[in-house]
């Protein structure tokens, strides 16, 4: 049993695999109707996609140092995804490009209230304390 045979035969259907979920990514952010979808489309099957094509280029190659750029290259990715999904989210949320009635729980919508208190708060206070100085 050969397996350099073996290791491309597996690199191939891991490039494949990878390269359909990259293309439903792709046609998920075309076709999907509202932002949480789209930003659903944009991060999961992409994510899952690259780590298939990549670990296709691993297996492919087999030299330790593009193995171990291609790992880093990993890392990165889960590490950045799961960030750039929650600021696109929130920057949609706070521009209204998302219904909220789609939402079970609006915790962001809790979470403005009471920065919006904290400031209203803060804002009267320096208010008065500049009142009395002029006095």
């Amino acid at each position: 049993m050969n397996w350099g045979i073996i290791a491309d035969t597996v690199a191939a259907l891991c490039l494949l695999a990878g390269a359909f979920l990259t293309l439903a990514a792709g046609v998920g952010v075309l076709r999907f109707p509202d932002l949480l979808a789209r930003m659903h489309a944009a991060t999961k099957p992409q994510v899952l996609g690259l780590i298939l094509m990549l670990t296709a280029e691993a297996l492919r190659v087999r030299n330790w140092g593009v193995v171990g750029l291609l790992i880093l290259i990993v890392i990165f990715q889960l590490l950045t995804a799961p960030v750039s999904a929650h600021m696109v989210g929130r920057t949609g949320y706070r521009l209204g490009q998302l219904n909220k009635d789609e939402l079970e729980r609006d915790e962001l919508a809790e979470d403005a209230q009471r920065a919006s208190a904290v400031v209203h708060n803060t804002t009267t206070r320096q208010d008065a304390a500049e009142e009395d100085s002029a006095s």
